[in-house]
């Protein structure tokens, strides 16, 4: 019902659409998709989008990431990576704590380890395991020492994850600080640097230098858009793309990301027809994702391979069998091995897809099951956190290596696949670690346990005055870079 109402909200404010927003005076009022901010460990897990933004305003990482999803300076100003990539050295910058008390090293460093401890929920933790030890060498100057080399390293430190988060009072070094807190959002004020001189004539910054993050439901999001009563709606996905219809957002504030991660079904129950490789890549070959996606948009482009690019790998993506054929004969020779399945077992074929609520979901699930069916599958829709025959994985790359790629791919996957990804995670060497992702790759390609359907897709609403907004492959961005140099 509650969906309902807001649907009929935002076709009553229809008229109100266009790329005019609001003065260029006020604060910036970003709704990001998702529960209301709420300022937490983020050793702890289980955070949204909303909260990871606020995070990343008020407690940045050792560095972070700009407009563009490019590394920048956070609390290190500047680094260096010495022994062939065993060791980062970090120099912080002048920074205070939001109760004014300086930052030294001791206090990055206590924070470091517990979000990299045994027994962190961080959710970036299985790919931490290269760090030997964090430690002072000077109160300005860290150590992070390595066991294996990590070229990507330092984009996983630039995740709100890895953000240097105290959590007495709670709070971080900015760039922003909490100003008040809302049942719904939070109002963000630019942080006192204090390695600007006193004689520095530069005057505080005004309320216009403000942000205000507020953490709705999409369908909230895009009336309060429309309305002209924010300035950016952030982190939407496939699930509330198909509310975008409903509203008259010129094609000058619908922005899209080149969004690297995956976007397929996992295969969560290997028994049954399920059970054999054969038929698990079957169904890869039974699904239309040009279909598919153009029940989205067609500037969503369809994948049919695990790697988006070679990254870190010995070797080009692998590509299975399926993906060479035409799509008549994927199709046939899917419908002969249900045939065959069900003659042998004397019996209907049934899967449980799980996908996430709403309209988009809605969508794809239906445009699934009609593949599987033409092929003699039945299925049920279950939520996502139910037990399934597949599932969805829709995740943005926090960094670029094909490990992330195949350990979010194996969930679960084939013995092969599983030892070859393990023995990536404990390779001595950039060489040897390439060779074993390429076989890992290989291995799952031939497995069938993910099945590739595009991309992720990542929408923003933006007004034409936050002109630093730049659409990226993290689709991350950060509330400091969205309208000057200055904010």
């Amino acid at each position: 019902m509650m969906r309902c109402t807001l649907l009929v909200l935002i076709a009553a404010v229809l008229v109100l659409g266009g790329c005019n927003r609001r003065s260029d005076a006020g604060p910036v009022i970003v709704s990001a998709i998702g529960t209301p901010p709420r300022l937490g460990d983020p050793s702890r897990g289980g955070q949204d989008l909303p909260s990871r933004l606020l995070i990343d305003s008020a407690a940045q990482g050792l560095v972070r990431f700009d407009a563009a999803g490019q590394i920048e300076p956070g609390i290190a100003e500047r680094w260096i990576v010495i022994d062939d990539g065993m060791s980062y050295i970090f120099r912080l910058r002048d920074a205070e704590w939001s109760d004014g008390r300086q930052v030294t090293a001791e206090d990055v460093v206590a924070v470091l380890n517990r979000q990299i401890a045994r027994g962190s929920r961080n959710p970036l933790l299985p790919f931490l395991s290269a760090i030997d030890e964090v430690v002072e060498m000077t109160p300005e100057v860290i150590e992070v020492r390595l066991k294996r080399p990590r070229p990507d390293l330092l984009k996983l430190f630039a995740q709100p994850e890895l953000a240097v988060f105290r959590t007495r009072p709670p709070g971080g070094s900015g760039p922003f600080r909490v100003t008040a807190t809302g049942k719904r959002d939070v109002t963000l004020h630019p942080a006192f640097d204090p390695s600007r001189s006193p004689d520095d004539d530069i005057a505080e910054p005004g309320p216009a230098a403000n942000v205000q993050l507020i953490g709705e439901r999409a369908a909230r999001a895009i009336l309060r858009f429309a309305a002209r009563d924010s300035d950016l709606v952030s982190g939407g996905t496939f699930v509330d793309w198909p509310l975008l219809s409903f509203a008259n957002v010129a094609p000058a504030n619908r922005r899209l990301d080149p969004a690297a991660g995956l976007f397929g079904l996992v295969v969560a129950d290997r028994s049954g027809f399920l059970g054999e490789a054969r038929n698990r890549l079957a169904i890869a070959g039974a699904i239309d994702r040009n279909a598919v996606l153009a029940a989205f948009t067609s500037d969503w482009a369809p994948a049919s391979q695990l790697l988006p690019e070679q990254l870190d790998s010995a070797a080009p993506p692998a590509i299975a069998d399926w993906a060479a054929m035409a799509a008549a004969d994927r199709f046939s020779s899917a419908r002969a091995r249900v045939a065959e399945w069900r003659a042998a077992n004397a019996g209907p074929l049934r899967l449980r897809v799980a996908v996430p609520a709403g309209p988009g979901a809605a969508i794809l699930y239906a445009m699934i099951a009609t593949n599987l069916h033409s092929v003699g599958i039945d299925t049920a829709r279950v939520a996502l956190d139910a037990d399934a025959d597949l599932r969805l994985i829709d995740a943005v790359a926090p960094y670029d290596s094909a490990r992330w790629y195949l350990a979010t791919a194996c969930a679960p996957c084939g013995d092969e696949a599983r030892t070859a990804i393990e023995a990536a995670r404990e390779a001595p060497d950039a060489l040897s670690r390439a060779r074993r992702l390429a076989e890992a790759d290989v291995a799952l390609a031939a497995d069938g346990g993910f099945i590739p359907i595009a991309r992720p897709l990542r929408w923003s609403l933006v007004a034409l005055r936050l002109r630093q907004w730049q659409g990226n492959s993290r689709a991350w961005h950060p509330l400091n870079h969205l309208r000057n140099d200055t904010n």
